[in-house]
């Protein structure tokens, strides 16, 4: 069994690093691995096509530069993508738009072991997590029960559950999800709503005080300052597409300038 180097680093107390893709082509995860300067890397699954064999082969590019990886997944496919994602070797799944604690018990349920000491609906399957003869066995119940589960806190209900949610052990780790909320509340992408504010700020300071690590995104590193002045130590900056858009925008318009152009 590889170690899951997220589950080490949240052991530790380790800050950690990741960012986000939409594409499956694991080259773009192999060109993060040679930076040697990501902990993991995150498949947001919930925007971007992909087929089973796309998340093996996400998972075996960041274990040769021995990153971990998270899998975020729709609601509406939860169980099923739960676990496919953590038999294809995803170290951590982060779960979308539950509103309270028994859609977070769902969840939990279905990435954890069927066996006593652990209480889920995962059993045995021969995915690429136990080829080779340790299906079923101790070390696999083992495996998938370390597996990181992640929390987005999006939803009105996931906020006026707060403290009950994050009470919950299983509850690992916990991602604001701010365009999702102003949503839910009638105003969508209003970030700067009072009430998108007011959430925002609770989410990370009851996390931090209830002792559940919550990951910040950002878009670089200035916005670093932030968040560390209020204790947090996990962050994931950027997604490829936004990052390609950004340099497609930028350089394009210096080019059409230097042409004279409008």
């Amino acid at each position: 069994m590889r170690p899951n180097v997220i589950r080490e680093k949240l052991d530790a107390g380790e800050p950690t690093l990741s960012t986000h893709i939409h594409s499956v082509w694991p080259a773009e995860i192999e060109a993060l691995g040679h930076t040697g300067l990501y902990d993991y890397v995150e498949f947001v699954a919930e925007y971007g096509p992909s087929d089973l064999h796309d998340l093996d082969n996400m998972c075996r590019a960041a274990e040769l530069f021995g990153m971990g990886s998270m899998i975020k997944i729709d609601q509406s496919l939860m169980p099923f993508l739960a676990q496919r994602g953590i038999g294809a070797g995803y170290g951590s799944v982060l779960f979308t738009d539950c509103r309270s604690l028994d859609e977070v018990h769902e969840c939990i349920r279905a990435a954890t072991p069927d066996h006593p000491d652990h209480g889920g609906l995962y059993g045995v399957a021969t995915r690429r997590n136990s080829y080779m003869g340790y299906g079923g066995s101790q070390e696999y119940v083992d495996a998938v029960g370390d597996t990181v589960l992640a929390f987005m806190i999006e939803k009105k209900g996931a906020v006026d559950n707060l403290e009950q949610i994050l009470s919950e052990k299983k509850v690992e780790m916990v991602q604001w999800g701010g365009a999702d909320f102003s949503m839910n509340i009638g105003q969508p992408r209003n970030m700067g709503h009072p009430d998108v504010v007011a959430a925002k700020k609770r989410t990370f300071e009851v996390a931090i005080q209830m002792g559940v690590p919550p990951r910040a995104e950002i878009n670089s590193a200035d916005e670093t300052k932030e968040y560390l002045d209020m204790g947090v130590r996990h962050f994931s900056v950027g997604t490829d597409i936004t990052i390609l858009h950004g340099f497609w925008q930028k350089e394009g318009e210096g080019i059409r300038k230097a042409l004279g152009g409008s």
